[in-house]
């Protein structure tokens, strides 16, 4: 039987027309007209006024975090519970991230503990809209416009999430996102940072091109990087763009199917939920076994890998990584991170490939 993998590509549309023509034209490296086209696309859909394409989502963190004047001694909270690169780039400026634990039922960030974490030295806050369901983005602002905090919304995995009705990249002082081979809309490697600040815009277009002044040629007032994106990455992902709403519309059958495909396990495992008023776009679609160790749920997946059916684990917390370890526990991150697996999520899967998953996974489980 064919393997089914956790996470592919669909390139169906215009991506081979459009990298063909940055080829046949030599716009080939990171001017072309693709990349402002790419940048007004993704603009438009998350409803700001600015998109700032990147090389890759850590860089689109770092450069935002730079542009927002973050300092060696300041702080960041940040949940315990994400992708390594949300801490690291708080690192890259010389900051400390302080890990908050996650809300149960969707692993982001929970407001409840954030307040208890700001000293200070805090910042702003990196809500993580993780595997695809957004943070509570209200009351997140809320407690940021007391303290005087900025929001960096980290929508790396969620592309097309909103919350009440507003996606997600336009909830927060700025976003970043992700367009890495697994994501919803991928550019192979890639990211942007999105605003509806002006002057913000500017500062992240500054830095992004080694600081060289927007106005001045090879005049650089600042330090800044190269995290400048290719044409070829941004052709491929303006024609991403024109299939965006099919990706979406997929993805949620996809989450249909699963659904109806693993309810014969019962309580056994515990599926995706979604919080009202919250659109999730299940980037992955995470199951966690009840009742399961970390070495039981280990043995399921590699009992699911033998079986053909490539699985993942929940991102570990951060608070277990040797950079972040902390003595401190995190009760609902070190009791369901363990226990998490995140099954194969792609447009390409049939149903019959989710009944596939689903009995392999009974049968792992057995």
């Amino acid at each position: 039987m064919k393997r089914i993998s956790v996470a592919q590509p669909r390139l169906g549309g215009n991506e081979k027309k459009y990298v063909l023509d940055c080829l046949d034209t030599n716009w080939i490296s990171s001017n072309g007209k693709y990349i402002g086209a790419f940048e007004e696309s993704f603009a438009e859909f998350c409803g700001v006024k600015h998109a700032i394409a990147t090389n890759n989502g850590t860089t689109a963190l770092h450069l935002a975090l730079v542009a927002l004047g973050l300092q060696p001694g300041d702080e960041v909270i940040v949940p315990t519970v994400t992708y390594i690169a949300t801490a690291n780039a708080v690192r890259y400026c010389g900051a400390t991230p302080v890990l908050v634990d996650v809300c149960a039922d969707t692993m982001n960030i929970d407001p409840a503990a954030i307040e208890a974490k700001i000293t200070p030295r805090t910042r702003g806050i990196i809500p993580v809209h993780l595997y695809g369901h957004p943070a509570q983005m209200d009351v997140i602002n809320e407690i940021a416009q007391r303290h005087g905090l900025w929001v960096v919304e980290d929508a790396a995995e969620a592309h097309g999430a909103e919350v009440q009705g507003r996606r997600v990249g336009g909830l927060g002082t700025c976003a970043t996102f992700s367009f890495f081979g697994n994501k919803i809309v991928t550019t192979g490697e890639g990211g942007m940072v999105t605003t509806n600040d002006a002057e913000l815009a500017r500062t992240l277009r500054l830095y992004r091109g080694q600081g060289m002044d927007l106005q001045r040629r090879y005049w650089f007032p600042v330090v800044g990087y190269n995290y400048r994106m290719t044409n070829i990455q941004a052709a491929i992902g303006l024609a991403q763009m024109e299939g965006i709403d099919t990706a979406l519309a997929e993805r949620e059958r996809l989450a249909g199917w699963y659904a109806d495909a693993l309810s014969a396990l019962g309580d056994r495992i515990v599926l995706p939920v979604r919080r009202d008023g919250a659109k999730e776009v299940y980037w992955m679609y995470n199951i966690f076994l009840r009742d399961a160790t970390e070495e039981q749920r280990d043995a399921v997946m590699r009992r699911m890998d033998e079986m053909g059916i490539e699985t993942r684990p929940v991102f570990y917390p951060m608070h277990v990584m040797p950079p972040y370890r902390e003595s401190a526990t995190y009760p609902v991150a070190d009791l369901w991170s363990p226990r998490g697996i995140n099954l194969p999520t792609h447009q390409d899967l049939t149903r019959e490939d989710v009944q596939r998953v689903a009995e392999s996974l009974a049968a792992a489980m057995a």
